[in-house]
């Protein structure tokens, strides 16, 4: 009778042994990147590790609230979002939980990562983009738009056009010109930004190269991919479009042109954190960083990975000089300078 009741006790310890174990081959992946070359990424993962990974996919917005609204019962256990502002937004509201890893830390530039604490870090670029400018070659010369700062020069009145200016994409841009500029300058530069628009800013940042293109603006900002999505176009008249105008690199003969990131983050409530890291340091990856970039047209973010991108190297992407204003820096500017904004009439 006693061995009868040990039973249900040792049933119960080997269920949950297999139970741990089950867990410890599973990861959940909350992601706002929906391109079809990261299948390959997770299926290598899986492959080599034997964690299964289940993902569910949204919008970097739907991410965020659905964190919020499922608090510690989320199983989400890794969050890929898009742009430095939305990860230190989502950071700022206690989604995510600082991690230590020394492969990141060799991996990864410091200036691609949240500010590290004793802690650790709480969020990581794994592939890069950079905010260019295009520009008309019919009305604008290269040598007028070869810095941001020229953007606000009354030599481009009437001439410039962006997206929203509280977008994020814009605003991480920004934050960095004003932590380089100072408050002053850089609210001022941007006062002289909106006194050169063409039009109030609108649509996204294809939106704006087609606007260049057409003559209806003579210069804009855009992320590198949107041009080269253009550039690998199977519609002709995006092609034509891009063919129309030139871009430009910004302040390579100064500090460098600004890029962003696309990055992951472990979420605060995960139940996989060890498979979590593993992942995170899999990005980092030279074979991870191919598909992690490429797929959407960016630079790697790990050193010493180059991607052979012909879109990228035909607007002369191959080999430029990156701003290094780390972006956990440009991060606590966002809502100074979000102020700034309103304060210009920046829309």
């Amino acid at each position: 009778m006693r061995q009868l009741a040990i039973l249900p006790i040792v049933l119960a310890a080997a269920t949950a042994a297999l139970n741990a174990h089950a867990q410890d081959k599973v990861l959940n992946i909350y992601s706002a990147r929906h391109y079809q070359t990261d299948e390959a990424m997770y299926d290598q993962f899986t492959k080599t590790t034997g964690i299964k990974i289940n993902r569910v996919d949204a919008d970097d917005a739907g991410i965020v609230a659905r964190l919020k609204a499922e608090g510690s019962a989320s199983p989400a256990d890794v969050i890929l979002l898009v742009d430095a502002a939305r990860m230190a937004t989502a950071d700022a509201q206690g989604l995510f939980q600082p991690i230590k890893s020394a492969k990141l830390d060799a991996a990864i530039p410091a200036h691609l990562r949240a500010d590290a604490t004793k802690d650790g870090v709480t969020w990581t670029g794994f592939s890069t983009r950079a905010r260019v400018i295009v520009y008309d070659p019919l009305r604008v010369k290269a040598a007028d738009v070869a810095t941001y700062e020229q953007l606000a020069d009354p030599k481009l009145k009437g001439m410039v056009c962006t997206r929203s200016g509280s977008h994020p994409y814009n605003l991480s841009l920004f934050a960095t010109v004003v932590e380089r500029m100072g408050d002053a300058k850089g609210e001022a530069w941007l006062k002289g930004v909106v006194a050169n628009m063409a039009r109030a800013p609108k649509g996204g940042d294809t939106d704006q190269i087609k606007a260049v293109a057409s003559g209806e603006c003579g210069v804009a900002l855009t992320n590198t991919y949107y041009a080269a999505r253009l550039i690998k176009s199977a519609d002709p008249q995006e092609r034509a479009a891009m063919e129309k105008v030139r871009v430009v690199f910004p302040n390579q003969g100064t500090t460098g042109t600004h890029v962003n990131i696309a990055g992951a983050a472990v979420a605060k409530h995960a139940k996989n954190r060890e498979n979590a890291i593993a992942f995170m340091e899999y990005l980092a990856s030279p074979f991870a960083q191919e598909y992690f970039a490429n797929g959407n047209h960016e630079f790697a973010a790990a050193k010493g990975v180059k991607i052979d991108n012909p879109a990228l190297k035909a607007m002369g992407g191959d080999n430029f000089k990156a701003e290094q204003i780390p972006l956990g820096v440009v991060a606590k500017n966002l809502v100074k300078v979000q102020q700034m904004l309103d304060r210009v009439g920046f829309k």
